[in-house]
């Protein structure tokens, strides 16, 4: 925990490595001291197919998922951190954004919990 899911237009590649953008985005999340580096994951998921707003143009969105117990100013921050990075490192791309959900303390596991 947490979970960094990057969804992004293809041509975005083009522009900036995976593991470039991947770096940014954990080195970002890392720079807010709400988690550990040995917590954090960052994982891509490129589209070749997509609408945009009825157009082909490039986007990234990021999906956080985090632990619950983060106030609304840190989630704001956290937020605001990756999405400033990405768009320092792509200016080419106009549509930029990033959500993040709360995972619930009851109910979830994992296997260092066995």
């Amino acid at each position: 925990m947490p979970n960094f899911i990057i969804e992004c237009s293809e041509n975005v590649l083009r522009l900036k490595s995976a593991d470039d953008i991947m770096q940014e985005v954990f080195n970002s999340a890392l720079s807010t001291d709400l988690f550990t580096a040995p917590e954090i994951k960052v994982r891509i998921n490129p589209f070749s197919h997509y609408n945009n707003g009825n157009t082909l143009s490039d986007f990234i969105h990021v999906f956080g998922y985090i632990m619950e117990g983060r106030n609304e100013e840190q989630k704001n921050n956290l937020s605001k951190a990756i999405v400033t990075k990405l768009n320092t490192i792509l200016p080419e791309v106009k549509s930029i954004s990033m959500n993040i959900d709360d995972f619930q303390k009851a109910g979830y596991f994992n296997c260092k919990m066995i």
